[in-house]
């Protein structure tokens, strides 16, 4: 049924258009981002740069030796940025830390490892116990 602003209504109940979700992953620190960005924006320079000098060598153009000196020093800028995203993400996750929340199978495969601990630990010291003296 939809009311007369153009409203959905669910059994009377009023029902949002627009629900936000949490996101699957938390969002990239910005200097990440940034450099992430950037490299990507290098990238598409770069094979744009690469398709010229293609089609240039193909006709024969003039412009294709330059084209293809350029593309090879670009294709190397392009790795220097891909370098530069991982570089940033290291050093940003260096200063400010992740925060990790381990999954529920690994916290209890923990507990059960530091119940089997305690038992071993504890079965060891009860012989020593009972017999008093030390023989």
């Amino acid at each position: 049924m939809v009311h007369e602003d153009g409203d959905a209504y669910l059994g009377g109940a009023r029902r949002s258009l627009w629900q936000e979700e949490p996101a699957a992953r938390p969002r990239m620190a910005d200097p990440v981002r940034t450099a992430a960005v950037r490299a990507v924006i290098i990238a598409a320079l770069t094979l744009t740069q690469a398709m010229v000098a293609f089609f240039c060598t193909m006709a024969g153009a003039w412009f294709a030796f330059p084209a293809v000196l350029s593309t090879v020093a670009s294709t190397v800028v392009a790795t220097w940025a891909v370098l530069d995203v991982w570089v940033t993400r290291q050093v940003w996750v260096q200063r400010n830390g992740v925060r990790s929340q381990p999954s529920s199978t690994a916290r209890s495969l923990r507990r059960e490892r530091r119940q089997a601990r305690r038992e071993a630990r504890k079965a060891r010291e009860r012989p020593s116990r009972v017999g008093g003296a030390a023989a």
